[in-house]
């Protein structure tokens, strides 16, 4: 009879069985920065671990938000009740400042955070609740709506909500795009906004409306009756308070809750304007333009997200497959297994090294210290990092439930619920083919030259061949026809990607250890098919360095 052996004990913190986080702070935060991190990081691991993990499989599996239309007396409330348990868990994760940290100080260093450190802490999140991510990032992209484009006016009417630490009421976030006719062709728009007696008021729906019901204040992309202009460059941006000053429900109507796949935690909507309250952001003539922006934040959390996952999943097979005894030894000892194993963790390195490679960039960017090659170069990373961790998602936990056997197929283990959550992370934030076009206009900026002259002074020489092969498909691609382009613009952006996250994984390694080397090699291995046939993987020949770390 197969037994399980107890060799490994599965880890109750997130943070600190993570080497490779640990590492990428270090580097990249002050050491003073780097010590509150990792002490607050220590006691956030424990807590998705712990709590927010037994929470999210309730919520996933009997206490999903639901709607609540009308009160006794037949009135519209449009109510979204979620559990108690969701509940604790938006205030001890938003109490963290993981969105309030980035736009005011921190009290116990007396300076603002920044990405890198909010980024940590969603990474860390998802790995247990990816659906509740969804409304973090909704907030973080409200937050940054208003601080870079909303009057002084509208800053101190929402910012302080909208970043709140437990120090005055949550103001939950969310970004309404999509419409039913348009779908990801926003420019098909049709949402009003009329202008009456001096007030805004919008009119319309919002086909997938994210946070619906929970958020305090909704970023919302309209046309104003006044505007003639079509297309997408005829939108404006407007903050829509779901409730108006006197506690009223702001002309505001849920039609339904949507009957999701996965990511339960996230209330998702169709939504109706019925002449709600709206306050104008920025220039009305840049709306589309500046949710862009937040589009682009939005991205690098997806990427996020996905990369928790990937970690999950990994911990789960190493976990499981270490302690699993089949004819004789622990799964973990035969030598297929071995290399699934090997392979995983050094593509889950190699991408937690490009997203915070990505993310330290990004701060660069927001902060204005970064010329205008280097914004082209993050716009063009984003786009890459985004499609191919989302991707790797789904493979890491469809693997990781093969490792599993039968048990992987079980709702009591976590990986069918990872697997469902993961597969809404293509969709969201731009489908590859949305992000495929995304390459196009980018390459016709020539940011990809300035990124391969980059990647090209990489120490490391097969990755100096493979980054001139890759500049000259692009110098091809550039001469393709519009319609050739698209077809050839997805295979070329996961060549790019990988080259991208090989080339970090092995910088990476220079300044750190014999872990990161192996890793850094098994992923160019893997990657690039790099093992001559008849040959043990390195994956294999490194498992047990990397299995040691668990």
């Amino acid at each position: 009879m197969q037994v399980l052996a107890n060799k490994h004990e599965k880890s109750q913190n997130f943070y600190e069985f993570d080497q490779t986080l640990q590492q990428l702070l270090q580097q990249k935060l002050s050491p003073s920065f780097y010590r509150y991190a990792d002490e607050q990081l220590t006691a956030f691991g424990a807590l998705c671990a712990g709590p927010i993990d037994a929470r999210a499989k309730v919520t996933d599996r009997e206490g999903e938000p639901r709607l609540r239309r009308y009160n006794a007396y037949g009135d519209e409330v449009s109510e979204v009740i979620v559990n108690e348990g969701y509940k604790q868990t938006v205030a001890e994760t938003y109490a963290t400042g993981i969105v309030g940290y980035v736009h005011k100080d921190i009290p116990e260093l007396g300076h603002k955070g920044n990405y890198v450190y909010s980024f940590a802490q969603g990474y860390l999140l998802s790995q247990t609740e990816p659906g509740f991510y969804c409304p973090v990032t909704l907030t973080m992209a409200t937050a940054y709506l208003l601080e870079h484009y909303a009057s002084e006016e509208l800053k101190q009417k929402f910012m302080p909500h909208i970043c709140a630490t437990g120090d005055t009421e949550l103001f939950e976030g969310a970004t309404f795009l999509t419409e039913r006719q348009g779908g990801s062709d926003v420019g098909a728009n049709v949402v009003e906004a009329r202008l009456d007696q001096g007030e805004w008021r919008l009119y319309g729906e919002k086909y997938f409306a994210s946070n619906a019901g929970m958020c305090g204040v909704a970023m919302v992309l309209a046309r104003q009756t006044t505007n003639s202009k079509q297309g997408s460059k005829g939108l404006t941006l407007f903050a829509v308070p779901w409730r108006e000053d006197n506690g009223e429900l702001n002309h505001i109507t849920i039609r339904r809750l949507k009957d999701k796949l996965g990511v339960k935690a996230v209330p998702s909507g169709e939504v109706e304007f019925n002449g709600a309250k709206a306050y104008v952001v920025g220039d009305p003539s840049k709306g589309i333009y500046y949710m862009l922006e937040a589009l682009n934040l939005s991205r690098i959390c997806n990427a996020a997200a996905s990369v928790g996952i990937m970690k999950r999943a990994l911990d789960e097979a190493v976990h499981y497959t270490n302690g699993r005894i089949a004819f004789g030894q622990t799964v973990a000892e035969f030598p297929m297994v071995q290399h699934s194993l090997g392979a995983l963790h050094a593509k889950w390195h190699a991408s937690l090294v490009a997203l915070f490679d990505l993310v330290s960039r990004y701060d660069e960017v927001i902060g204005g210290n970064a010329s205008e090659d280097e914004q082209q170069i993050v716009r063009l990373l984003i786009a890459l990092v985004k499609k191919e961790t989302a991707e790797w998602a789904i493979e890491f936990t469809h693997e990781a439930i093969e490792l599993h056997g039968g048990n992987g197929y079980i709702e009591d283990f976590v990986l069918p619920r990872l697997l469902r959550d993961a597969q809404v992370l293509t969709v969201w934030e731009g489908t590859a083919n949305i992000l495929a076009h995304e390459l196009i206009r980018l390459v016709q900026k020539n940011a990809h030259i300035t990124l391969l002259h980059e990647l090209q002074q990489t120490s490391h020489p097969y990755l100096q061949q493979l980054a001139s092969v890759v500049e000259q498909r692009f110098a091809v691609f550039v001469t393709l026809d519009p319609a050739m382009q698209t077809l050839e613009a997805k295979p070329l952006m996961q060549q790019l990607a990988r080259l991208y996250e090989a080339v970090v994984a092995v910088k990476h390694a220079e300044s750190a250890g014999e872990r990161e080397q192996m890793l850094a090699e098994i992923y160019i291995e893997e990657q690039f098919d790099q093992k001559p046939f008849g040959e043990v993987p390195l994956a294999v020949k490194g498992f047990k360095l990397l299995n040691s770390g668990y």
